[in-house]
């Protein structure tokens, strides 16, 4: 009998039980997050109608202007999140260090790590966005967690996930079980199973990176974006190029459909290292990617093998469909 249709806070309580050491502590963390998730949508989907779009006037710490929905999803997963009893700490790409939980309320044996709003600059031109969240279990001991807790390769993710806010809602998320969607229906306010055991394929047909940077590509990433631009039957080129600007939606695409989203370091944009940032975007995506089938790697090595450093450290991407993922990075070798 199919699972489709059951609600995202059923599935959470059905996977829980093929989880090493999940507690019933872990599926209430998840279930908030779920309302967290809920909450932002609103606010979303309402962004046209209230003053709620548009610049705080404020700069966040990668020195980018923050935006009001910005500011209201980050404001919504801290406090929501503290209140779980269930983390330790947590870190935000929108905040400098790490942010601890409230004395109010009790301290767990959880990390989060989250982008409130990625592909936030699209806002005022009603392109999709999302949430991006990466879950660890604390390695400290204590009452409080620190960046020791934060700075974990990806590997040691016990769940990551997004949402997407677009024509619909959807949730995607992993506890390293596999990956499922879910797809919020507004008129019960449930995210109800629509995507389950999404697995994307071993070999794609669509690019997805930025070519107004091409100029300032190293020589390689040139060669390998040549490549599945020109025409070979036997290995089904070329490519389609398709290319939103949103990580998580260029991201969502590639995992249902196939392909490689690809972020190089370049530069133009000062990013020697590369742009997107570890932490709270590349190494849950990553884990997603890995668990739907798929590959993520900075150009040389697995996302997730890789040692943070520091909390806002910066790397290069390319994720997607293994095959393809696994050619990016043989054009790179050297």
């Amino acid at each position: 009998m199919s699972n489709l249709g059951i609600t995202v806070t059923e599935h959470i309580m059905l996977q829980q039980k093929y989880i090493p050491k999940a507690t019933g502590a872990f599926t209430r963390l998840l279930r908030e997050l779920v309302l967290s998730g809920k909450l932002i949508s609103r606010e979303v989907n309402k962004a046209g109608l209230v003053d709620i779009l548009g610049f705080t006037g404020e700069t966040n710490v990668q020195g980018e202007e923050v935006q009001k929905l910005d500011d209201y999803a980050n404001d919504t997963m801290i406090k929501r999140m503290s209140r779980t009893g269930q983390l330790c700490v947590m870190a935000s790409e929108e905040v400098d260090g790490p942010i601890p939980v409230s004395e109010k309320y009790p301290r767990g044996a959880y990390v989060m790590i989250f982008d409130p709003l990625d592909g936030s600059s699209n806002i005022d031109a009603n392109v999709s966005i999302g949430t991006i969240f990466s879950i660890h279990r604390r390695v400290t001991t204590g009452d409080h967690g620190t960046i020791d807790d934060i700075l974990q390769p990806g590997a040691k993710q016990v769940a990551a996930g997004y949402v997407l806010y677009s024509s619909s809602t959807m949730l995607v998320y992993t506890t390293g079980q596999g990956v499922h969607g879910f797809t919020l229906d507004p008129t019960v306010g449930e995210f109800l199973l629509s995507h389950e055991n999404i697995r994307i394929p071993e070999k794609g047909g669509i690019y997805s990176v930025n070519e107004g940077n091409y100029h300032y590509w190293d020589d390689r990433v040139k060669s390998y974006v040549d490549y599945l631009k020109t025409p070979d039957k036997n290995t089904k080129r070329p490519y389609s190029s398709r290319y939103i600007g949103s990580l998580v939606a260029d991201f969502h695409r590639n995992l249902l459909s196939g392909g490689i989203f690809m972020y190089p370091a370049d530069l133009k944009s000062g990013k020697p290292k590369g742009k997107l940032r570890l932490m709270c975007e590349c190494a849950p995506l990553a884990f997603v990617c890995e668990q739907a089938g798929g590959y993520a790697s900075d150009g040389k090595r697995n996302i997730l093998d890789i040692e943070p450093t520091s909390l806002h450290q910066r790397v290069p991407l390319y994720i997607g469909s293994r095959s393809d993922v696994l050619m990016a990075e043989k054009f790179l070798e050297g």
